[in-house]
């Protein structure tokens, strides 16, 4: 949590960008004058000449770049405050700047050694005559407005770089929430099944029947050190996953000797195909419960695989009886875990489709992306 913490207090901008932003700004007020002075300079002879005038205006650009900065560090002092208080105190803290500038200006151009800027005595008086509160307020106020505009900039760059902040925070904390539910819905499958195989267990000891007692066990034992092995959030491949299946079967097997009979078919070119853990355990405890142990015959669970357009498809079946419309099939917590599980993991891309055919049986197909690499 305290690194966390750290994150996010960090700054929204880097003391790296705001000062290139504030030299980037006062590099084009330079350039500008400079263009403005030499345009001048070339249709009035009197016009002070321009390197004593680049020496000047390169000491007013070296103090505006001080001002600016001052006022970066004022507004991070506001940086965790709202949108509205930090645009009012860039205007509001532009103002000072303004005039510290305006009047660094008229002293550099006008009170500080002005016989050096120009040789006509005519043009000195005119300096000397001139109202100084004046131009200080009319060069702050063209100040103030280009101040504004780099403030306006940090903080239109602090406030993308807040949102950006905010919008990896969230997917943060949406791929946290997801990979919660992702454990929650993959726990849920095995106290489920533990809960049948134990009935299951309890039953052939009672019917003293220790030596299939002890395989079920075995084959246990067997089915979760398989299927705890691996990370919750991690894919298996479909060869492992059916292969887990085969162990829950012959679990059941001992349950129903005469009645289960497995099919699976599983093509090569998709035995490496991934999904997630376990995704195929609720069809088939389905395909036992309402399939086989309703059965008075013989019942062929078929596990098969095939690849179409990019897309995995998985089909688990049974040729049970026809299962009466007021009854339950199936469409409790088995199936909708594996819909969440689909949904949580593939969203719209992964689809389950349930079918009972009119001559008996039942029939699950999910679909999901076809994925060779497992992460």
């Amino acid at each position: 949590m305290s690194n966390f913490y750290l994150k996010t207090q960090k700054p929204a901008q880097s003391h790296q960008v705001a000062i290139y932003s504030i030299l980037g700004f006062w590099l084009f007020y330079a350039i500008l004058t400079t263009l403005r002075s030499i345009v001048l300079g070339s249709f009035e002879e009197e016009y002070p000449a321009q390197d004593a005038l680049a020496i000047r205006r390169a000491i007013v650009t070296a103090l505006g770049i001080l001002v600016t900065i001052g006022l970066y560090f004022l507004l991070r002092m506001f940086e965790r405050k709202p949108l509205s208080t930090r645009i009012f105190i860039a205007f509001l803290g532009a103002i000072p700047c303004a005039f510290i500038i305006s009047g660094f200006n008229f002293y550099i151009f006008n009170i500080y050694d002005p016989a050096s800027l120009f040789d006509d005595p005519d043009m000195l008086e005119q300096l000397k005559a001139g109202n100084a509160f004046f131009q200080i307020w009319e060069v702050a106020i063209s100040r103030y407005f280009f101040i504004a505009c780099w403030a306006s900039l940090y903080l239109a760059m602090s406030f993308a770089s807040e949102v950006r902040m905010a919008e990896r925070r969230a997917s943060r904390f949406a791929q946290a929430a997801q990979q919660a539910e992702l454990r929650s819905l993959r726990y849920q499958v095995n106290p489920h099944f533990l809960f049948n195989t134990l009935n299951s267990l309890s039953t052939l000891v009672l019917r003293e029947r220790p030596d299939e007692a002890e395989a079920m066990i075995m084959n246990l034992s067997n089915f979760y050190r398989n299927s705890l092995s691996g990370d919750p959030l991690e894919d298996v491949t479909l060869e492992e996953e059916v292969e887990l299946q085969r162990l829950y079967l012959k679990i059941e097997e001992v349950r129903f000797p005469k009645r289960l009979r497995t099919d699976i078919d599983i093509p090569d070119e998709v035995a490496d195909a991934c999904v997630p853990g376990l995704i195929l355990q609720p069809l088939v405890e389905n395909a036992i419960k309402y399939g086989v142990s309703r059965a008075t015959r013989p019942v062929t669970i078929s596990i098969t695989a095939h690849e179409k357009q990019g897309y995995l498809f998985i089909t688990v079946a049974d040729d049970g009886d026809v299962i009466p419309d007021d009854s339950d099939k199936g469409s409790g917590i088995g199936l909708a875990n594996v819909r969440d599980r689909l949904d949580t993991r593939f969203g719209l891309d992964a689809h389950l489709r349930t079918e009972q055919p009119a001559d008996g049986g039942y029939r699950v197909t999910v679909s999901m992306p076809l994925i060779h690499q497992c992460t």
